[in-house]
């Protein structure tokens, strides 16, 4: 298993990853408007022993109102159906909240599952007084301190690229 950048060349399999691992097309488009006018982002692909492209992360900027942090927005994720639960997830996650970290981003946001997100070291967001612009559970839109303390003086909603609600 290798964990790279994306590339240009890795466009198609991305967008097919997306499509066969959720209903839609939205996340496909998401990503590619990201691609198109979010920046900096952080965009990843897992490989399989062959090469072969098998799951992808992307991380955009988001705005804590009224506070001057940086903090990435982690979505979407995707893993082909058939390569999940071995550990391409876990795997592309890790080493984008890495990236994330080495880029200077205090903080790391997420919608998710909140039984799988926990791992990581997310919270709900909740718990440090960060909510999320969009109306979704409390217990789903999830936090990560990559600084520790870095939420510990902001407080307030959450902001998505504008990208989010082009869709």
């Amino acid at each position: 298993m290798k964990i790279r950048f994306e590339e240009k060349k890795d466009y198609d399999d991305v967008r097919n990853i997306h499509l066969s691992a959720f209903d839609g097309s939205g996340e496909a488009q998401l990503v590619e408007l990201l691609r198109e006018k979010a920046s900096p982002i952080i965009s990843m692909v897992a490989e399989e022993e062959g090469g072969n492209v098998v799951g992808h992360i992307i991380f955009s900027p988001v705005t804590l109102c009224d506070h001057d942090i940086d903090i990435m927005g982690l979505a979407p994720v995707a893993i082909y159906p058939n390569y999940q639960k071995m550990g391409y997830g876990t795997n592309l996650i890790k080493k984008g909240l890495e990236e994330c970290k080495k880029m200077g981003y205090q903080g790391v946001v997420l919608l998710g599952h909140a039984d799988y997100y926990p791992r990581f070291g997310f919270k709900a967001s909740i718990e440090y007084g960060i909510s999320c612009e969009y109306d979704v559970p409390e217990e789903n839109f999830m936090a990560l301190e990559l600084v520790e303390g870095a939420f510990s003086k902001v407080s307030g909603k959450i902001k998505y690229h504008s990208a989010f609600s082009e869709l």
